[in-house]
């Protein structure tokens, strides 16, 4: 996966994207015991969002550099990789404050615990249930952060139900 990171990195210096972080179920893997996850989700922030298809300039350049697509998702390194704008004020504010890490020698950037949480939450499918849960009870996060997130972005009603179906 570092090979992937560093092309990632290399996107994001020549201007493809403005910002990037790692969410979805990987990213749920920095803070939790791994689980299955088919690919690794990139959310990210690019600097010409009015454009109708704001990613393709992203597969065109990977296109030329020899990286195939596969169905929605692009072969970088032999890691399947899903592209996602951040289209919503959450996952913009997910991205802006992501956690910058090194991974096997190559920086990158991983959404917060609480973000992730909070777009499980906003998400709200049976699978991001079950992994809300999972996380909650695993891994190290700070309640009141989470709180502020899904209080910000309308996410209160569904915070307390799935807490309160924990039970």
């Amino acid at each position: 996966m570092e090979k992937t990171l560093a092309v990632l990195n290399d996107l994001k210096k020549r201007g493809m994207i403005a910002e990037y972080a790692i969410g979805g179920g990987m990213g749920a893997v920095f803070y939790i015991e791994p689980f299955l996850t088919y690919d690794l989700d990139i959310f990210v922030i690019i600097k010409d969002e009015a454009a109708l298809d704001p990613l393709s300039r992203i597969y065109e350049n990977l296109k030329k550099s020899g990286y195939k697509p596969k169905d929605e998702q692009v072969i970088i390194e032999g890691v399947p990789v899903q592209f996602l704008p951040a289209w919503n004020d959450l996952l913009k504010e997910a991205v802006q404050e992501a956690r910058a890490i090194t991974y096997q020698g190559v920086a990158t950037r991983v959404m917060t615990v609480e973000h992730l949480l909070a777009i499980m939450l906003d998400c709200g499918r049976d699978k991001d249930r079950q992994r809300f849960l999972k996380v909650l009870a695993e891994a190290e996060l700070d309640r009141k952060k989470l709180e502020r997130i899904a209080d910000r972005h309308g996410l209160q009603g569904k915070y307390a139900s799935w807490i309160r179906s924990r039970r």
